[in-house]
């Protein structure tokens, strides 16, 4: 380089450190800031689709039920007589093996009577997980 001074017009461009860890600093605000909510977010979705799967595999029982005048042997036999197209999975526990089942009152013929889930803790409202 010439001995010169160097004047506006013969500036390089681009960003100075300083400048890079302000907008650093801003972009680490913002995340702490969304998430919390987003974390929020996903808890509040997996429940919906804990509620969602059970009710739908209740309804599905109370077909077979109503359909063969017995209830299910086993969940498997729901997927295997096409009342299910696969076996929901626990959002919760992210397993379609964890589903708590609930036995047939004396009297009655098969085995699956309800279900529930097998995820541990509690929900946002503070009801166990096990109790829906």
């Amino acid at each position: 380089m010439t001995g010169r001074p160097l004047t506006p017009s013969h500036r390089r461009h681009g960003f100075t450190l300083i400048e890079l860890l302000v907008v650093l600093a801003i972009v680490a605000t913002l995340l702490m800031l969304v998430s919390p909510r987003y974390t929020r977010q996903i808890d509040v979705s997996k429940e919906a689709t804990l509620r969602e799967n059970l009710r739908t595999v209740r309804q599905v029982i109370d077909s077979f039920h109503g359909d063969k005048g017995r209830y299910p042997e086993s969940l498997e036999e729901l997927v295997e007589t096409r009342y299910l197209r696969a076996l929901p999975v626990d959002p919760i526990t992210e397993s379609a093996t964890t589903w708590r089942v609930v036995e047939v009152p004396d009297g009655q013929e098969g085995q699956v009577y309800d279900i529930h889930s097998g995820a541990p803790g509690t929900a946002r409202s503070g009801e166990p997980y096990a109790d829906w």
